[in-house]
């Protein structure tokens, strides 16, 4: 009797499942047999890190007229390389909220945490790029100088200001205006020039302040487009204040709607939207279909007796 004979009945039948198992579906085929192929789910993509968490969060303004409510119980989690727009009627909160998470303003409830710190280590270790309603840029500077300013004040090396300086112009397509000086330039290079000036400290995070909210429609359209094109260049999360329903839709892979004073989370929609987009998509069903939900979002958080 051979081994093999000798064997104990079981081992033989795990020998045959172990040779089962091991022969690939094509070659069982190939054999004669009738293996179909098992396609398998792709293993899920792990969600991207938590950049800004805000739990219950509010703030009151005291001011010589009694306490101001200006936000209530905000809930809100950004997750890198989001795009986020906060929009909302006037008076709703939507800057004071950015600047929170800026750390220009203290809530005085609930908590919120920016890359994984208190706001003010965020901004003490220059964890954001702010971009304001207005460009605010010094007029006796020039462009290159501009963009320079808060490399100087962190004390950075000639050399590298100027490579970063030369980048981030390049990000925002103003190449040869280094040496321009604000009053030469229209309002929508001016904001390019401090959109630059943001992201030449390398922040993971950029905040904008209604950036384009001063500008006509057509060059704002194309700063939009622009600043699409800078997002998906340089992988930033943004956290963008708008009054402009189609901004907000155009831009953003998800759109916070907000309340009236004091401001509350009414709504937030995730667009389904390709992230490579034209200004053409705004004339799609799926965007109008987005559009409308925010449109919706908007009247049912309004209270119309105020």
């Amino acid at each position: 009797m051979t081994d093999e004979a000798a064997a104990p009945r079981g081992a033989g039948i795990l020998r045959a499942i172990a040779q089962k198992r091991s022969t690939p579906p094509l070659a069982a085929a190939a054999a004669g047999g009738a293996v179909v192929p098992v396609e398998r789910a792709p293993a899920p993509v792990p969600p991207a890190p938590v950049v800004i968490d805000v739990r219950n969060l509010s703030l009151t303004f005291m001011t010589n007229d009694g306490p101001v409510d200006a936000l209530s119980g905000i809930d809100l989690s950004v997750h890198r390389g989001e795009f986020i727009s906060l929009i909302g009627p006037s008076g709703c909160g939507k800057t004071t909220l950015l600047r929170v998470i800026a750390d220009l303003e203290q809530p005085t409830a609930g908590s919120i945490s920016v890359n994984g710190v208190t706001p003010e280590e965020a901004r003490r270790n220059r964890g954001y790029g702010y971009v304001f309603q207005a460009a605010a840029l010094y007029p006796w500077r020039n462009v290159a100088r501009n963009v320079a300013l808060p490399l100087e004040i962190m004390g950075i090396d000639k050399a590298e200001r100027d490579r970063r300086v030369a980048e981030n112009l390049a990000h925002v397509n103003l190449t040869g205006f280094e040496r321009k000086f604000p009053w030469q330039l229209s309002g929508g290079m001016q904001q390019r020039v401090s959109i630059a000036r943001a992201l030449a400290v390398e922040p993971d995070l950029l905040l904008m302040d209604e950036p384009f909210g001063a500008l006509d429609e057509i060059v704002r359209d194309r700063l939009n487009q622009q600043l699409l094109e800078l997002w998906a260049k340089t992988g930033k999360t943004v956290i963008f204040v708008t009054h402009s329903l189609p901004e907000a839709v155009f831009l953003s892979t998800r759109i916070v709607v907000m309340t009236p004073r004091p401001g509350k989370v009414h709504d937030v929609i995730t667009s389904d939207l390709p992230r490579e987009r034209d200004l053409d998509i705004r004339e799609t069903p799926e965007f109008l279909k987005i559009a409308a939900r925010v449109r919706d979002g908007l009247r049912a958080g309004h209270s119309y007796e105020d």
